[in-house]
């Protein structure tokens, strides 16, 4: 009899030893990324006309002086009516951020003027470097604007998405182009805006859409698919179409690829969202962004981005609730950033840190990306109301650098 129980014993220590390994498999242990935040000034303006807006970066391979590394940022102005922005200016960088050139605004990248006093402009645009191409492909919104700033619906299909490409080798913009989606109306509206996208080996792009029949319906998102050639964008497919009838629905999502699985962030009025796909198309059902203990990340109705470390750790950006700034319009400062655990998709509380501090300005419309080995994050303070023209804050456009594997 003794043999038979002991049998039965070690046959269930195996059975718990086998769960606990499952267990393990399904969840396995983030190892933590040290890294220090950096936090430069590139430019500041506060005249009280417009604001400088919309700070985003794209590496220059290659090109940087004695080794450094080079970057192209674009950006422009705010003027101060509800999402009312001018055309594109861009600076440069050769020596790794610690010089930037002037301000260069190319006649490419200004409003086109569509007649009867309205102009049509980039907006929320997002420069990334094409590598099979070796151009700066930048992408955004096209944003119908009358006379009197206002944003118009006037024509089927105003709310669409724009791009440029930018050659760094004779230093040239093209003009700026719509991305053709397909003929269904529920692309009548149809932008990749604020969006990180992905340049896929093959030369092809992954980029994150928001889409609905109209402005005055919940959005959707989904990721199109497209063949780039270094000067057009030609629609190939896109994937699963997620859906949100909470006020105005999914907007503004990021992707990334970090190891062999690819990641979306997703914006919504009352919080954020996460999901995740083995092949960029294809998504699982998306879910509230949390912290590790299950609560709420406290991030809504603003956009979030990612990082990823050289080391191999997956990184959000972000503001939220919960930070003394429930004086900030959407809680939009301090900027934050902290490390995600890949297979949970939760965000690791201890691993949180300020990248960019609140000084009385909001902080939520920014850009990440990789530059040389560093990762750049650059925003610009919103200065709209008394109390920031009264607050510390200058206008400024910062450059906060994430050096991976320091403290």
């Amino acid at each position: 009899m003794r043999p038979i129980i002991n049998a039965l014993l070690m046959f269930s220590l195996l059975v718990i030893m086998g769960l606990k390994a499952n267990a393990a498999d399904e969840s396995p242990t983030v190892n933590v990324v040290p890294y220090a935040v950096e936090l430069s000034t590139i430019m500041e303006y506060k005249g009280g006309d417009y604001l400088w807006f919309h700070p985003r970066v794209s590496p220059l391979p290659g090109q940087g002086k004695d080794g450094q590394s080079a970057a192209i940022m674009t950006f422009q102005k705010h003027l101060f009516l509800s999402d009312y922005y001018s055309g594109l200016s861009y600076k440069t960088t050769y020596d790794g951020g610690k010089t930037w050139s002037a301000i260069n605004t190319p006649a490419e990248l200004a409003w086109v003027d569509a007649g009867k006093g309205i102009k049509v402009s980039p907006a929320d645009m997002t420069p990334g470097w094409h590598a099979a191409t070796e151009t700066v492909l930048n992408v955004g919104a096209e944003v119908r604007y009358s006379s009197e700033g206002k944003q118009l619906a006037d024509i089927k299909r105003a709310h669409q998405t724009t791009y440029s490409v930018y050659d760094p080798k004779t230093e040239m913009w093209s003009k700026l182009k719509r991305v053709e989606m397909p003929l269904d109306d529920k692309f009548d509206v149809a932008r990749s805006a604020c969006a990180q996208w992905v340049a896929l080996d093959d030369g092809t792009v992954l980029l994150p859409f928001y889409y609905a029949t109209s402005q005055e319906v919940p959005h959707s998102v989904t990721v199109a698919q497209f063949s780039f050639d270094g000067k057009d964008l030609t629609y190939l497919r896109h994937g699963n179409e997620m859906d949100l009838d909470v006020v105005r629905g999914l907007v503004e999502p990021s992707l990334i690829k970090f190891q062999d699985t690819f990641y979306l962030t997703i914006r919504n009025d009352e919080r954020a969202y996460v999901t995740s796909s083995k092949d960029g198309l294809n998504f699982a059902p998306f879910k509230p962004w949390t912290f590790e203990d299950g609560e709420d990340l406290g991030s809504y109705n603003t956009q979030q981005h990612w990082a990823v470390s050289p080391a191999g750790g997956l990184f959000l950006c972000y503001t939220r609730r919960g930070a003394n700034n429930d004086h900030l319009f959407r809680h939009r400062a301090p900027l934050f950033i902290a490390q995600v655990n890949p297979h949970t998709l939760q965000v690791i509380r201890k691993t949180e840190k300020v990248l960019v501090p609140e000084r009385g300005a909001t902080l939520g419309n920014f850009g990440v990306v990789r530059v040389g080995g560093e990762t750049w994050v650059t925003v610009s303070e919103g200065i709209f109301t008394d109390a920031a023209r009264a607050s510390q804050a200058t206008g400024a456009t910062f450059l906060a650098r994430i050096i991976w594997g320091q403290l």
